[in-house]
């Protein structure tokens, strides 16, 4: 009797923390630009539902193919978002971008318009679903290997939505050719960019307005605060070390941050912390942080 009259205490005591937990939504977003709906999980912190002030929202990105649920589903903490959310007073919307589109707006094909989606269309509907600083020192961006690539692209490409972009492994060069991949992937990606933007007019710098490396004065004259995080055993080291590197020469301000670790989920759930705490301190400073 002690023991069930111990267990019914227990439970009280704790029903507060999960009716209180940070609660996700799926929505299903139309996207005029792609005639079809698209999805995104939204990860809304606890003290939401008890406040009606503005709240800054993280665009989250998955990597290849990948989908919007993998940044809760993948991670070794499933908990990790809601965590996040949480501890920072955090939105977190985790958009599907397609399986290889790289979060660029294919001038080939229709069906791949995912900038357009992402800076347009997603981020309409969030400002018009939920109470959330409509504004760029609200608002930031981050993925993890393509939506790294899509963070620092979109990013560069309309900073006037962003106040901060980060990447986790991210692909700062679309050129396969700089990966440390097997030949076989690395022509397959190839073929990938070759449908959705054309044959490369130069096989040695192929794209150069679509990939990070390619918009380092871009980034400079944006005014964003960035991150970037890879770990040493990562396949794309070598194009993370080369952003880093022409960012130093043209003098743009920049967090780069190497540490042990392979392109896994292990590394991005390490990972993903410090990227919110760097964002916190961005918001914090643009004022629209919520105590």
């Amino acid at each position: 009797m002690k023991v069930i009259r111990l267990l019914l205490i227990t439970l009280f005591l704790a029903q507060p923390l999960f009716s209180f937990a940070a609660r996700v939504d799926t929505l299903e977003v139309h996207s005029p630009a792609m005639q079809r709906k698209i999805k995104a999980a939204v990860v809304l912190p606890s003290s939401y539902q008890k406040s009606r002030k503005p709240y800054p929202v993280l665009y989250l990105l998955h990597g290849g193919t990948g989908s919007y649920k993998d940044w809760l589903t993948k991670t070794p903490d499933k908990t990790l978002l809601h965590r996040m959310a949480d501890e920072y007073n955090l939105i977190i919307v985790t958009p599907d971008g397609g399986p290889t589109s790289y979060y660029f707006d294919s001038p080939l094909d229709k069906t791949s318009q995912y900038e357009t989606f992402i800076t347009k269309e997603l981020v309409q509907k969030i400002d018009d679903s939920y109470y959330t600083v409509r504004d760029r020192k609200g608002r930031v961006i981050a993925g993890l290997s393509m939506g790294g690539h899509g963070a620092m692209y979109l990013a560069s490409r309309h900073p006037e939505l962003y106040s901060a972009a980060g990447s986790m492994s991210g692909v700062m060069n679309i050129n396969t050719a700089t990966w440390k991949v097997p030949e076989e992937f690395a022509a397959l990606r190839a073929q990938n960019f070759a449908r959705l933007l054309g044959a490369p007019k130069d096989k040695a710098n192929p794209y150069p307005e679509y990939t990070a490396v390619g918009r380092t004065e871009e980034l400079k004259n944006s005014g964003l605060q960035l991150i970037l995080d890879v770990g040493v055993d990562d396949f794309l080291i070598d194009t993370n070390r080369d952003l880093h590197q022409r960012l130093l020469a043209n003098g743009t301000p920049h967090t780069y941050i190497e540490r042990p670790g392979e392109h896994t989920w292990e590394y991005w759930g390490n990972a993903l912390p410090y990227q919110v705490l760097f964002f916190h301190n961005v918001l914090k400073g643009n004022g629209t942080n919520v105590p």
